[in-house]
């Protein structure tokens, strides 16, 4: 193929597995309108079965940007946003006309600037109007500044020729301004926003605004610094009228939840993100579905200190999904689709490409989530979505200026649904609802109503009813709290004041949660009362020294329990409260492998890490690092609360508290995993006496650490850099053109510390899970090996590629086939754990097929610079002998 290679011939398409970058590239097609197998672009779509699948446009092809915002106006015309650009509409041909080329116009909106408006994260067409959400830092191209806009024709021309904004928001970038979503009664908007964006002063607050951080974990934000200065509480969902004047919180507490949609009950759904910095360390919580309800509270907090799903004072995920980068949200109802989609919530993950049906069933005021994987393809990175006027799905691919792409999903069997669904109410269901309009304020009915139900069985009753009950002067109800005695009620009711109770309140609020028998409650209720606790003193302060000793008198009976999420609590408590013995206590805790209870923390995802890996390089190489090594969650649970004990330790319990530390930086986490540890560390040593400080920081590991405590120092070779993204062009040249003569050892280290020897054997050393590379030189030109490392996926060999299982149920599985017999697939999902085998019941398969993606990720070569790149490609072309012509004077 001349200059352009067979590169399943050189099998550099699986070799380093080193993340550089911060971009996911994917395969580039011609524009055309062939479907089907016939177009690349679709084949790689795994769809369920009924479902077809059409490519309707390339903007990126057409330089018109990458696309992540859509809506459809009243004339069934699709509107668009290049993330980065202008708008655009689109008139699309119908299904089954034999055409899906669109006719698309570039809306000019105004002359003041190339782009009249643009940059929007969300768009939606009501009121005879376009709402425009832009997410921008303002700038000569673009000058508008993030916020609600509103575009209206008023001369009847079909142009938008009036920009009103409505409200500016504080905030842009991937965690700022997002989606715009009409109510479902069509009488309002609702907007949401990621938790870079500052909550505006709002008309109402459904959920009480005196939030606070509100956790006795020793802070340690992230110690790379991201949201270092965002504080509760967080993302947020507000109501807005149609002119945009009147504006209501109505839930936070998200980390950058992108978009929210409505089931035909009128409830509200969205999908919120996780921190992939956190993997690997116990406040990690991965992206979950979660029902958005009147005055909700979900818990994000900077750094170290997000909540448990268990804590009363915020609500749990319905379903949580795994690893991700959450974006679209959108609900099936008018979808012409088969009756459980329509009642489905359909949720975009951006990072491996899926798209989830999430399935609701009815549980009490709430609903159980089940995740089914709807549509997913590799790469596929999605946007957003809408149904269409026609029923279908409409969906597109993009951001950070990646290609984007438009798609049609539509359903060809017998079975579609259109007809108006039936929300099914349950009696829990009602009560919440009835409940809810106590949280628009003082309402003299509010506290008869809302407290019987402060010890409702269903949480969702009880949290709206908390709720409600703060929402009303606490003069009214404050010694009905401190004189309850039914035990639930009690707890919630003292949760209650003390967020809004005045601190002379702190002595009285204990007494009430101490008169309650604690062995007779459940798990969950007794998890309450630690929280009551800990809020106390948190928004009272700490308690005297008579409460102090009752406190402990009371709780330290039960340290340790019998389950991870009570000794969470309790150690939280009592290291917090100085209890005697509770240090060697929670070190003896350290010393379980695995803790019982670990999954009552509703924390465990639905979708299986070690199935994400091969779905995206960039994203799964840190899961598979992680999966290889996964550090003791419960464990450093434990040292991290223990950091801010002060008394109770022994030169014994120093010694094995301080050894743990130098172990933990053996296992492997997310981006942040070894900065949060050391800061830890560091907070534990401040209480250690001066004398001491050097035998205990030497032994906890800071000899193995970097100046910044963010990194491990490395033996081997680290990139000097300054990196670039590299061109084929721009790299062939810097190879072609060099004038020093390659130096061998610095070309070995390089080639070991872009993880090539992984994957690769070379001179009879390294992984086996490429081809050996020895040869490399003696077959290939430098344009050759640098297009394989550039565009790794425009060729991967049957025998290195992974697989991609299509299960009976829906599902898809990817892995690199090691074998097979009668019954299972023997597969390999880790590149760095390779003989972690996971097996595939043959039975469970309805198909197979190659992936074209490589598990290389193209920017492989991104962290050199040119001379660095010189003397890997040296080192590659010698196939690792040091003798090689390319190591003699002027060799190339």
């Amino acid at each position: 193929m001349s200059s352009r290679f067979n590169v399943a011939k050189l099998g550099l398409a699986v070799s380093g597995l080193v993340l550089i970058g911060a971009s996911w590239v994917g395969l580039r097609y011609p524009e055309n309108n062939r479907q089907g197998a016939e177009n690349p672009k679709v084949d790689k779509l795994k769809l369920q079965p009924g479902f077809k699948a059409e490519h309707i446009y390339s903007p990126s092809e057409n330089k018109q940007g990458s696309w992540v915002s859509m809506t459809f106006d009243d004339k069934g015309r699709m509107i668009t946003s290049d993330q980065y650009g202008g708008l655009f509409r689109l008139k699309i041909p119908a299904v089954g006309s034999g055409s899906t080329q669109p006719t698309i116009e570039k809306l000019v909106i105004s002359k003041d600037t190339s782009i009249g408006m643009g940059y929007a994260q969300g768009l939606l067409y009501a009121f005879n109007s376009l709402y425009v959400m832009v997410n921008n830092r303002p700038s000569k191209q673009f000058p508008k500044p993030s916020g609600l806009y509103r575009l209206q024709d008023t001369d009847g021309d079909d142009q938008f020729d009036k920009v009103t904004m409505l409200k500016e928001l504080k905030g842009e970038g991937e965690h700022g301004p997002h989606s715009i979503v009409l109510s479902p009664d069509k009488q309002s908007l609702y907007v949401c926003s990621g938790n870079h964006t500052d909550v505006p002063k709002m008309d109402a607050y459904r959920l009480p605004s005196n939030w606070q951080e509100d956790n006795l974990f020793p802070l340690i934000k992230d110690p790379r610094g991201h949201a270092n200065d965002r504080m509760a509480p967080g993302g947020w969902v507000a109501k807005v009228d149609p002119e945009g004047k009147r504006w209501e919180l109505m839930g936070a507490g998200f980390r950058n939840e992108f978009d929210i949609a409505f089931n035909e009950a009128g409830d509200m759904f969205t999908y919120d993100s996780d921190m992939e910095w956190d993997f690997g360390l116990p406040w990690y919580r991965p992206t979950r579905i979660c029902h958005v309800t009147s005055g909700a509270e979900f818990g994000w907090r900077t750094g170290d200190s997000k909540w448990l799903p268990a804590n009363p004072d915020n609500l749990p995920a319905i379903v949580n999904i795994g690893q991700g980068s959450p974006t679209n949200v959108m609900s099936g109802m008018t979808a012409k689709f088969p009756q459980k989609y329509r009642q489905s919530i359909f949720a975009f993950d951006w990072s491996f490409g899926i798209i989830y049906s999430i399935h609701l069933k009815p549980k009490g005021a709430t609903y159980d989530g089940e995740r089914e994987e709807f549509i997913s393809g590799t790469p596929l990175p999605l946007t957003d979505g809408v149904i269409g006027p026609d029923g279908a799905m409409y969906f597109l691919t993009g951001g950070r200026r990646l290609e984007s792409d438009l798609y049609r999903v539509y359903y060809t069997g017998n079975d579609a649904n259109t007809s108006a669904l039936t929300p099914t109410l349950t009696a829990e269901h009602k009560i919440r609802t009835s409940l809810e309009k106590y949280h628009e304020g003082p309402n003299p009915q509010a506290i008869a109503a809302a407290w019987p139900n402060l010890n409702h069985p269903d949480r969702f009753v009880r949290y709206a009813a908390r709720i409600a009950v703060e929402h009303q002067p606490v003069a009214q109800w404050q010694e009905k709290a401190l004189a309850e005695t039914d035990p639930v009620r009690a707890t919630q009711a003292i949760v209650a004041l003390a967020r809004q109770g005045s601190a002379d309140l702190k002595s009285k609020a204990i007494a009430t949660l101490l008169k309650i028998d604690y062995n007779k409650l459940s798990e969950s209720q007794q998890f309450d009362v630690l929280r009551a606790f800990e809020l106390i003193f948190l928004r009272m302060g700490a308690p005297d020294a008579a409460d102090k000793a009752k406190v402990v008198a009371y709780l330290n009976p039960h340290f340790p329990a019998k389950s991870a999420l009570l000794n969470r609590g309790l150690s939280k408590d009592l290291i917090y409260l100085e209890a005697p013995n509770v240090v060697n206590r929670t070190l003896a805790q350290m010393d379980l492998k695995e803790e019982p209870g670990m999954k009552n923390l509703n924390l465990d995802p639905t979708t299986a890490s070690s199935d994400l890996i091969l779905r995206n390089p960039q994203y799964g190489m840190d899961i598979a690092k992680m999966l290889a090594k996964v550090p003791p969650l419960q464990q450093t649970y434990y040292a991290v609360m223990l950091s801010r004990a002060e008394s109770g330790w022994t030169p014994e319990l120093r010694t094995k508290y301080f050894t743990w530390f130098g172990n933990a930086f053996k296992y492997e986490g997310g981006r942040s995993y070894v900065g949060f540890i050391d800061r830890a560390r560091k907070l534990a040593l401040a209480h250690v006496p001066k004398d001491q400080f050097e035998k205990f920081n030497k032994l906890s590991g800071a000899d193995i650490l970097t100046s910044s405590g963010n990194d491990l120092v490395k033996s081997d070779y680290t990139p000097k850099g300054p990196g670039k993204r590299w061109t084929l062009d721009e790299a062939v040249a810097a190879v072609d053109n060099a004038k020093m003569s390659p130096n061998y050892e610095t070309g070995k280290k390089i080639y070991g510390a872009v993880l090539c020897s992984s994957c690769h054997a070379m001179q009879g050393s390294g992984g086996d899970i490429g081809p050996d590379l020895t040869q490399l030189g003696t077959r290939f030109s430098n344009k050759d090996i640098l297009d394989a490392i550039i565009n790794p996926s425009k060729a991967v060999s049957d025998q290195y590629a992974s697989t991609i299982y299509i299960l009976k149920n829906g599902e898809s599985v990817a892995g690199r086939q090691i074998s097979e017999d009668k019954i299972n697939y023997s597969i390999s999902q880790n590149p760095f754990a390779p003989d972690q085998i996971r097996k595939i019941p043959k039975k469970d398969v309805k198909s197979k097929r190659y992936s074209p993606e490589s598990i290389m990720y193209p920017g492989l070569i991104n962290s050199l610079n040119a001379d660095e790149l010189r003397d890997l490609m040296a080192y590659l072309k010698a196939g690792g002998n040091q003798s090689n012509e390319v190591y003699k004077a002027g060799g190339k």
